[in-house]
């Protein structure tokens, strides 16, 4: 375990690196025989794996999935852990303290709370950061911290800076603010908070060498791949019930691929 968190860590040290997100076993196993060196799990794709919204898993069901998923892998796992189940620091620690068990490499803590549909305040965002990083210090866990505004209709870059500086002195190990989508403004970010940055790949946005150039540490998907996989499957369904026809087959995974993610 701790040469999967080394390995995680020493990741954000220079360069630029992909973390794709899986939503369940197969597909971490699949985005690993691709040669991805790391992965992230998808808050809304795994709540999809399990017939849900997003914001619907429970601790218990994230917690079993990251140790199936970390089980079956053998990259670093990083958890999008949304809140960390918790309004007091006691249960941050006590999530966190959980998904290490579990075999996490990082985790991520954002500051949108969904029972109060609100972004919280710097000071209470950072309060949270504080309780996260030192649980996560004691595991050898990469903290990343992130600022919701932009998922949530809040297009101020300066208050996502100042949140995401005042999250940095708290602790956390990366920053995020995902929903960044323009050139100019990841850029900023980058410059500003002089610790590594993960942006979320979005239509339009940079490419992946864009970012690098940026000085982008990581770039994540978020659900994007478990919502493609969902639509191939939707589109090989209707065309079988309208048309009666299979021709969704000719982009399966061959049997050589399937050997690759999933043999012994």
């Amino acid at each position: 375990m701790t040469s999967l968190r080394e390995r995680f860590r020493a990741l954000h040290e220079s360069g630029t690196f992909l973390l794709p997100n899986p939503w369940d076993v197969g597909s971490g196993r699949l985005l690993e025989s691709l040669g991805f060196v790391a992965l992230a799990t998808t808050s809304s794709g795994l709540a999809a794996s399990l017939g849900k919204l997003d914001q619907q898993v429970t601790r218990d069901e994230l917690v079993a999935h990251v140790a199936a998923l970390t089980a079956a892998v053998g990259v670093p796992v990083n958890v999008d852990a949304e809140r960390l189940f918790s309004a007091t620091t006691d249960g941050i620690i006590e999530s966190i303290d959980l998904l290490a068990e579990a075999g996490a490499s990082g985790i991520s803590i954002e500051d949108y709370d969904p029972a109060e549909d609100c972004i919280e305040t710097v000071a209470a965002g950072a309060e949270r950061v504080a309780a996260a990083a030192e649980a996560c210090a004691r595991h050898g866990i990469v903290l990343t911290a992130r600022a919701e505004n932009h998922l949530y209709g809040r297009a101020d870059l300066d208050d996502t800076i100042t949140r995401l500086l005042a999250y940095r002195e708290a602790g956390a190990d990366v920053l995020y603010a995902p929903g960044l989508r323009e050139r100019d403004d990841i850029a900023r970010l980058v410059d500003a908070v002089k610790v590594p940055v993960n942006v979320l790949a979005v239509g339009g946005g940079p490419s992946v060498p864009e970012l690098a150039e940026l000085g982008v540490r990581r770039v994540s998907t978020g659900g994007a791949l478990a919502w493609a996989a969902y639509g191939a499957a939707r589109d090989a369904a209707r065309e079988l019930l309208d048309a009666g026809t299979t021709t969704f087959r000719a982009r399966s995974l061959t049997g050589e691929e399937a050997e690759a993610a999933f043999g012994a």
